[in-house]
């Protein structure tokens, strides 16, 4: 495929090399010419994009303008108005423009037009999966994986071209109205999920803003006609998808083959509210099972509400009532729990069913449940004051299992973690299902201890809707994989880049707000693919992504700089600096300058209160051989800290690591320690001595602690258990570690987190303070 820049605009050729009895197509060559914005090596191309992203149209013209460009020796650029500069930048190509669609529901008036921002969904993912940006990050087959003879469950199951949807309502304007709208994006489940789960990566694509439109009607009927409106502009939008979804469709792959597909819809990404309202539910009904308010406190998995049976119940009360007899309809199906929707969306959408794609998501149902729910019960039975010393300086999350051990049971909480695992097994899907059924059996206890509370007061049941939504975790990650690919985080940063970033370039007059939106959208995805494309071509690079060979030297962290060309910098790797193992797996990096500067033995005794400091360095000298070149191992991208005591830190700031000792048998085992000094050995300038290799470089003092339990013996907490110890060793540090004082029933008066871990004798090596911790120390590595 060939553009071409002319007087008349852009003009595409297809070069056919179609090889005989082959499906493949070579696009064997792009070029983008374009006269002025490709000149002076792309000079004035890069001028011009940064002109329509950062200022706004009178501040285009404005700098145009200036004297600056009447300078003798000053190279004005080719376009000399804004008008021009936006006309050359609306004609660059465009793959899925967007448009504006007026609907409207005939005798429902509304208090403005209903203006839909869309474009169709079939050409956005089809866009998607030909670009070669995702060349190396996509799969075409499932697969399954078994490790130790059990079988794993990671991305989407079964199909060959999964759709995956996202929305959330939001506010995009403060003025003009206040408008408020439905973004709604889509994506692929061939595309890698760690390439999905970050928003910068452009793997999601905004194919609609759905406008939230108030009509002159009563409020008891607002609710059902902005839901049915919903449905109706995502059936706009997917129409040609859906055919898609039935009888296939051919399209090129990155690599440029050409392949028949069909597109089911695996997953909707939204909240519980959102979810009703695609389910077509009342609110007071689960969206994913049979299960309706007074059963949401119960242990039971009710059967799911599935496609058939909700479209069975439309169908039934459509044939008694006039869908548009809103009163009438409403009152109908709210009896039977539906919300009044008639026409859900997916109801025409081959094989799509509601219990299924309306996979649960981690952000709302397991974070926000846990802090609006049983962090509160937390609250009431171990008391404000107690929960605000255990957290003083942890994340809450990362540390409640451990703090409230000896107070409240913990192993309801453990869920959560089991929950966001980033792959799975039967053995790991069965301890998250005891855990929520160990919290129903033992739910009773949170009742009699007054501890569930509302603004009347005590509660006595458990009608939450999230509760319930917990009990389709097992199921929803059997078919569709690890719920953590569904994260709806991505779509509140989504909502930051196509929202709150986009409209405020509208001059926000209600008279053409939808039409200055079409215009900045199809500007902006239009300046992005050139901006890429120029960028490949002005280095000789193929458009199919090819990763750099030497992965060894740079970490890739977005696919469209894994060509081999000078593009933005590449996230580097820092396990080739620093202070490396004998396998350069770990690394750590030291700040160049030191925080004291030639310190004496005896005065870093005296700052830092290591009374044993001198007799240790001593020993360290005479047991380490002169030649030995031993290096400690860390952790890349941790932050270790050992300043010595101050008035804020009595006993010092100094975090603790996971050591790797040799003993006196030459066996090597796993500790934990606090570091309590970094310190590099040196001699004063002038002198002739030389330092033994051995104190060449950085040491570490450190505090030891041996472990006294495992996993096994606390498994309400599948935490080990350290405690101090004084030992002097040859070791290794190889991970950052946090650990929690065995608290048990209450804090002891007078203890901080500046002084519990001198306080305490026995701790918990916390190992969901992070994702490398949690797998770390899940494992036998004692």
């Amino acid at each position: 495929m060939v553009l071409i820049w002319g007087d008349s605009g852009w003009s595409i050729f297809l070069k056919n090399s179609e090889e005989v009895g082959s499906t493949r197509v070579a696009l064997l060559d792009v070029v983008l010419v374009k006269a002025g914005l490709l000149g002076r090596a792309g000079g004035e191309w890069e001028l011009g994009k940064f002109l329509v992203e950062n200022l706004t149209q009178t501040q285009i013209t404005k700098f145009l303008k200036l004297k600056w460009f009447d300078a003798p020796n000053c190279a004005r650029p080719s376009f000399t108005t804004k008008d021009h500069l936006l006309d050359w930048m609306d004609s660059l190509p465009s793959f899925a423009p967007w448009k504006v669609s007026k609907l409207a529901f005939k005798g429902y008036k509304t208090v403005r037009p209903v203006e839909l921002v869309w474009r169709d969904a079939l050409e956005v993912v089809k866009q998607l999966f030909s670009d070669p940006t995702f060349a190396n990050h996509m799969t075409f087959n499932p697969y399954v994986a078994n490790v130790k003879n059990q079988h794993e469950y990671g991305g989407a199951q079964a199909w060959e071209f999964p759709i995956i949807l996202g929305s959330d309502k939001t506010p995009v304007t403060r003025l003009a109205g206040g408008i408020e709208m439905h973004p709604v994006f889509v994506t692929i489940g061939n595309i890698d999920s760690e390439v999905c789960s970050k928003a910068t990566l452009r793997a999601w694509c905004c194919i609609a803003y759905i406008p939230v439109i108030k009509f002159c009607i009563h409020t008891d009927y607002q609710s059902i006609l902005q839901a049915r409106l919903w449905h109706k502009c995502l059936d706009l939008v997917f129409a040609n998808l859906k055919v898609a979804a039935k009888d296939g469709c051919f399209m090129p792959d990155p690599s440029c083959y050409i392949r028949h597909v069909f597109m089911p819809l695996v997953t909707h990404v939204c909240d519980l509210p959102e979810a009703t309202m695609i389910a077509a539910v009342s609110k007071n009904s689960s969206p994913l099972t049979m299960a309706t308010q007074a059963d949401f406190g119960d242990g039971i998995l009710h059967l799911p509400h599935t496609r058939k049976y909700t479209l069975q119940l439309i169908v039934e009360i459509s044939q008694q009532v006039d869908p548009w007899d809103l009163d009438k309809f409403q009152k109908v199906a709210k009896a039977i729990n539906l919300s009044g929707v008639h026409m859900p969306y997916w109801r025409d959408w081959m094989f799509a069913c509601p219990s299924v794609f309306l996979a649960d998501e981690v952000l709302h149902t397991c974070h926000k449940f846990f802090a609006d729910h049983p962090l509160k019960w937390i609250k009431e039975a171990l008391g404000d004051y107690e929960l605000d010393t255990h957290f003083m300086y942890r994340d809450i999350q990362c540390a409640i299992i451990a703090s409230i051990a000896g107070a409240v049971p913990p192993r309801f909480v453990y869920f959560f973690y089991l929950a966001q695992n980033p792959v799975h097994s039967p053995e790991s899907l069965q301890l998250m299902v005891q855990a929520l059924l160990y919290f129903h059996a033992c739910k009773d206890a949170i009742i009699q201890a007054k501890a569930r509370k509302g603004k009347k007061g005590v509660k006595e049941d458990f009608f939450i809707p999230k509760l319930k939504l917990l009990q389709s975790f097992n199921g929803t990650i059997q078919k569709l994989g690890t719920l953590m690919q569904f994260s709806i985080d991505v779509m509140e940063w989504l909502l930051i880049t196509h929202c709150k970033d986009l409209f405020p370039q509208t001059s926000q007059q209600i008279k053409d707000f939808t039409e200055q939106c079409v215009w900045i959208l199809n500007r902006q995805e239009s300046m992005e693919m050139f901006g890429l494309y120029t960028l490949l071509t002005s280095r000789g690079a193929s458009l199919v992504n090819a990763i750099y060979a030497k992965d060894e030297d740079v970490t890739i962290a977005n696919p469209a700089l894994s060509w081999s060309i000078h593009g933005p910098q590449p996230v580097r790797n820092h396990f080739l600096k620093g202070i490396l193992s004998g396998d350069a797996l770990t690394a750590f990096q030291l700040n160049i300058m030191p925080d004291y500067k030639l310190l004496s033995p005896s005065d870093i005794r005296t700052k830092y209160a290591l009374l044993g400091f001198e007799r240790a360095l001593a020993e360290f000298i005479c047991c380490s051989p002169l030649s030995s070149g031993e290096n400690s191992c860390w952790d890349p991208n941790c932050v270790v800290q050992a300043y010595p005591p101050s008035n804020d830190f009595p006993f010092g700031n100094c975090d603790t690591v996971l050591v790797e000792t040799t003993g006196i048998d030459g066996k090597t085992t796993s500790c934990i320690a606090q570091v309590r000094l970094i310190f590099q050995p040196t001699v004063r300038r002038g002198s002739n001595l030389e330092l033994p290799s051995c104190l060449s470089d950085p040491l570490l003092y450190v505090q030891f602690f041996h472990f006294i339990s495992s996993p096994d013996d606390h498994p309400e907490l599948a935490m080990w258990t350290v405690e101090h110890t004084y030992m002097q060793e040859e070791n290794n540090v190889t991970h950052a570690v946090e650990l929690i004082p065995v608290y048990g029933e209450a804090v002891a008066n007078g203890v901080s987190s500046a002084t519990s871990l001198e306080h305490y004798e026995r701790f918990f090596l916390n190992n969901f303070a992070d994702k490398e911790s949690y797998h770390t120390f899940s494992t036998e590595f004692v």
